[in-house]
């Protein structure tokens, strides 16, 4: 907890500083008044019971000026029951992870005294912003002061008010002593070891920690393939055909990688208490809209839309416009061919230096276009998934991955393909591989950390001035961190980040037997790439919310497919090698059935590889099965100590407590 800046609330008591709420400046009075009503009032009353109150300009205050920002804080004993509600995990004495109760405060390690200390600041910053999330209108018809912004029961007043423009931005304060020791552990002193994960989790939350371990171990995994990259690169560079043994190292590769990384994040999310954590129930998208009805599943009223319009919206719409994209994608690289034609015959007319090095040029030009290509089509994608109105935030990323890794990938990708399997060019397929990774990657550097940084000199220098100021020794007053912070950009969450991994994954998994540097290249990219995101989340973007997670989510199928699609296009490449060749000299036909039959055999084997291997360590299970009996003993004796009776539904065979008829759920 940050303990070297406090604010009196309107009773006199001290807090914390944890989140910050910034209205528009003209936001009518009654408005203001009855939310922070509603923030302060009682959890009885319907209220978040938290501790707000409004921001008091510094020295260097001008009337330029937001007056309308708020701090938030609560009572340590209010963000321990918080922390029950929100079903948080902690290590109990018996070294198990344990659902924290408030009731067993005394039973978890960590806990000592009070329970300063126990929870972190990003828990406590997640645990308003759930208590801010949930708080709810009551029997008002509309905001005070816009008759016109409706309300009903059991509507999130923060997201009506966000959706509406009257809220500007919710957003949790940095804490100053941590992230500057954050900072020099991780990226400020070059050193050759592992990340700190544990305090990168304990700072901005499981979410970003399993990204930057996802990156870690992704850039680990690659080494082994580049050792073999390097040797096979300088001695068996100009013998194209010797790619066997690489396409088959790969074909192992992206299947074990895969496979190992489950364990290893499984022994993380129960490490940091989210493996069995029950995901908490979801409230619709702020964006989501429709006519007014009840939700059979809370009984509360809230917008309902028709699926089938939305399907009528993805099919009629969305999915027509994914294929003009992708066509104009296959425009655009038949482009791109003509322009290599085109080098080649100048080359071969007059060869010199100078023309040797304008056969470059049309790979990197259309490395750029595919850079500006992927960026247009998810603006394009984020509106049209924004259209198709889905109720849950969840499902919109799903729908708005699957139409920006279909589009990136066949953008990407789709030049390769053609140059391997229709032209058959292995010369070639080395050359625009080798030019399309080493352009993106140069491009996605300038892109994610020298161009975030420069917009933020650019567009406040002296705000910049100050932020230095504040990463250091010096200590600058709350209101003056306040506004830093505030016009610090917004993290938009690590959609990118997974993005671009996966198109590295793929660049390597696919093609990378006929240009063996390309993991090397991957994994130099990749060490960077742990300094600019890490400098880029303590020093150019404004802190996120902690997000609870167990795995990295959607992007796991993702790369899973992308395996699959390695073992098809790697038995592909290795049936067009002479060696493979001269083994069906007089049958094409044979030779296609043999590389089908082999591609089968892998799959068939990746299926069972995956089946084999647990995705949760033995121990892990164990410790999981433990928990769970105990809870079930736990609930018998509580029940036979208080004579709760037991009955059998009909037709069962199994005794059913009252708690379990009402539907309650307790955590021991």
């Amino acid at each position: 907890m940050q303990k070297s800046l406090s604010v009196y609330d309107s009773d006199g008591s001290t807090f914390a500083p944890l989140v910050v709420i910034e209205l528009v400046s003209e936001t009518k009075e009654e408005a203001i008044a009855w939310l922070l009503n509603r923030v302060r009032d009682k959890q009885q009353d319907g209220g978040a019971e938290l501790l707000v109150e409004q921001l008091t300009p510094g020295a260097q205050g001008t009337e330029k000026d937001n007056p309308n920002v708020y701090v938030v804080g609560a009572s340590w004993q209010r963000l321990l029951y918080g922390a029950e509600d929100v079903g948080l995990f902690k290590e109990f004495n018996d070294g198990s992870m344990r659902g924290f109760t408030y009731a067993n405060k005394h039973n978890f390690k960590e806990f000592q005294g009070d329970g300063d200390g126990f929870l972190s600041m990003a828990e406590c910053q997640y645990i308003i912003k759930h208590e801010l999330d949930n708080l709810r209108a009551k029997d008002e018809a509309h905001v005070p002061g816009y008759p016109k912004m409706k309300l009903y029961p059991g509507k999130s007043v923060i997201r009506r008010m966000q959706s509406k423009g009257i809220l500007v931005q919710v957003f949790p304060l940095h804490e100053k002593e941590e992230l500057k020791r954050l900072s020099f552990s991780w990226f400020k002193k070059i050193k050759l070891s592992f990340q700190p994960l544990d305090d990168i989790r304990h700072y901005f939350g499981e979410g970003m920690a399993l990204y930057f371990g996802f990156l870690e171990y992704f850039t680990l995994a690659l080494i082994p393939m580049a050792l073999i990259g390097i040797p096979y690169y300088l001695f068996d560079w100009e013998d194209y055909d010797k790619f066997t043994v690489f396409a088959g190292f790969n074909l192992v590769w992206c299947t074990v990688i895969l496979e190992l990384w489950k364990r290893l994040s499984a022994s993380l999310a129960y490490g940091w208490g989210t493996l069995s954590r029950k995901k908490a129930f979801e409230e619709p998208r702020p964006g989501f809209h429709g006519v007014l009805g009840v939700n059979p599943v809370t009984g509360r009223a809230e917008p309902l839309y028709s699926n089938a319009k939305r399907q009528l919206r993805i099919y009629l719409v969305s999915v027509p416009f994914v294929l003009l994209c992708l066509y104009l994608s296959l425009y655009v690289m038949m482009i791109y061919f003509d322009m290599e034609g085109w080098a080649l015959m100048i080359h071969d007319e007059e060869p010199t230096f100078w023309t040797g090095l304008l056969l470059f040029i049309p790979s990197i030009i259309y490395a750029v276009v595919i850079e500006i290509m992927n960026l247009i089509y998810r603006y394009a994608a984020e509106f049209l998934t924004g259209w198709e109105n889905h109720r849950l935030e969840s499902t919109f990323q799903n729908h708005l991955v699957l139409k920006v890794l279909v589009f990136n990938f066949f953008n990407c990708f789709a030049s390769l393909f053609y140059i391997a399997f229709v032209m058959q060019d292995m010369v070639l397929l080395r050359q625009s591989l080798a030019t399309l990774l080493i352009t993106s990657q140069i491009l996605n550097q300038i892109m994610e950390a020298f161009l975030p940084y420069w917009l933020q000199r650019r567009r406040n220098k002296k705000a910049h001035k100050r932020m230095i100021k504040t990463m250091e020794d010096k200590e600058l007053p709350l209101s003056e961190q306040v506004k830093l912070e505030a016009d610090m950009s917004t993290y938009l969450g690590t959609f990118d980040d997974y993005l671009e991994l996966f198109l590295l994954f793929g660049y390597v998994s696919l093609f990378s037997c006929v240009y063996p540097l390309a993991a090397v290249l991957v994994v130099l990219n990749n060490v960077t790439e742990v300094y600019s995101d890490a400098f880029k989340m303590c020093k150019v973007f404004k802190r996120p919310f902690s997000e609870p997670a167990a795995n990295i989510g959607v992007w796991q199928l993702a790369f899973e497919a992308m395996s699959v699609i390695a073992v098809v296009t790697n038995c592909a490449l290795i049936g067009m090698s002479p060696q493979v060749k001269s083994y069906f000299p007089e049958s094409e036909t044979q030779l296609i059935m043999w590389v089908v039959g082999f591609e089968h055999f892998l799959l068939a084997s990746k299926f069972i590889l995956a089946f084999v291997i647990p995705d949760v360590p033995k121990h892990i299970q164990i410790k999981l099965s433990r928990l769970e009996f105990e809870s079930l003993e736990a609930l018998k004796k509580r029940s036979q100590a208080h004579g709760r009776k037991c009955w059998r539904p009909r037709g069962s065979q199994r005794l059913i407590s009252d708690e379990e008829r009402r539907g309650r759920w307790f955590r021991y």
